[in-house]
């Protein structure tokens, strides 16, 4: 099988040269996105998604440059618990109540049309 060179750098060097804020993305490269997205864009949109994308990936690496050494990752944005009720049987069984009123009932199955052959 055959590949493509252009395709052949580790992910994680691509990832890392949008991550750089030093660095930011081209209108090339946008182009290329919108062109694999199967997105027709007009150059005002294309400069657009640019700028907000770029915003986006220096968001991240602003927020990459934190120092989170010793803090425990968290499940959840605020400390939650979820509140669990006793589990008891509340509703009277009415199974055949619910069978009388049914069209088909056999062998306290409910009977269906049969829709695949």
């Amino acid at each position: 099988m055959r590949r493509n060179k252009r395709f052949m750098i580790p992910y994680r060097a691509r990832f890392d040269k949008a991550l750089n804020p030093f660095m930011s993305l081209s209108l090339a490269d946008v182009e290329k996105v919108a062109r694999l997205a199967r997105l027709a864009m007009t150059d005002p949109e294309l400069q657009a998604a640019r700028d907000q994308l770029n915003n986006i990936f220096g968001l991240i690496a602003e927020m990459q440059a934190v120092d989170t050494t010793g803090i425990e990752p968290m499940s959840h944005a605020q400390d939650v618990a979820q509140r669990l009720r006793e589990d008891k049987v509340t509703e009277a069984n009415q199974r055949e109540a619910f069978q009388a009123i049914a069209p088909q009932v056999e062998n306290g199955l409910y009977l269906v049309p049969q829709v695949i052959e």
